[in-house]
């Protein structure tokens, strides 16, 4: 046998079997708590907050009216002339109106459309 095949059957040999793992409900408690601490972590940080926005967007696109400016999620401002089941009418320049889907709404504020805008 070469040296190092020597060394390394002998390391194994002298390794002692691993005790058994206790059985019983104190085992199966020891097991299950960490995975509900971690269910609980997650559900506060990732999933309540996600159902929270999921629950606020939909009642601002439920409430929107004539003449509200919105963002979508495209990037276009505009203001809504017409609200629809599932899409909006929008105002995008003077004479220039299209249709798009309420769920690409990704902002809405309030103000009077009549205001005057201010160029820079």
């Amino acid at each position: 046998m070469t040296p190092f095949l020597f060394s390394f059957v002998a390391i194994f040999a002298q390794a002692a079997p691993a005790p058994a793992a206790p059985t019983g409900p104190s085992s199966m408690l020891g097991t299950i708590v960490p995975f509900l601490f971690m269910g609980v972590i997650f559900y506060f940080a990732l999933i309540r907050p996600q159902q929270k926005r999921q629950r606020e967007m939909q009642t601002m696109i439920s409430a929107l009216k004539t003449n509200d400016r919105i963002i979508t999620n495209g990037g276009i401002h505009a203001v809504v002339t017409g609200v629809k089941d599932k899409s909006i009418t929008v105002r995008i320049a003077e004479g220039v109106k299209i249709e798009i889907e309420k769920s690409a709404v990704v902002s809405v504020s309030r103000k009077d459309a009549a205001e005057p805008e201010v160029a820079a």
